[in-house]
């Protein structure tokens, strides 16, 4: 299995910028992603940034499912 910080790790190799939480457990877990870099990305180019950093460790099942919420900075003060 992976853990929460291990995601986290994953996800800011990809966005180094990137505010990240992540929570769950069980190859479940729910990863809110707040960078700047999103203010010019759709939400689907949003999200297949961020499975781009998490790719491997689904396919090898390590991590089952990922629920994510992608903001701007701005978005994240609403």
């Amino acid at each position: 299995m992976i853990d929460l910080d291990e995601i986290k790790e994953l996800i800011r190799s990809g966005i180094p910028d990137a505010q990240i939480t992540v929570s769950g457990g069980e190859g479940k877990y729910e990863a809110t992603v707040v960078s700047e870099q999103f203010a010019t990305l759709s939400k689907v180019k949003r999200h297949q940034a961020i499975y781009a950093t998490v790719k491997k460790q689904i396919a090898t099942g390590q991590l089952h499912a990922l629920t994510i919420y992608a903001l701007t900075p701005e978005e994240s003060r609403r």
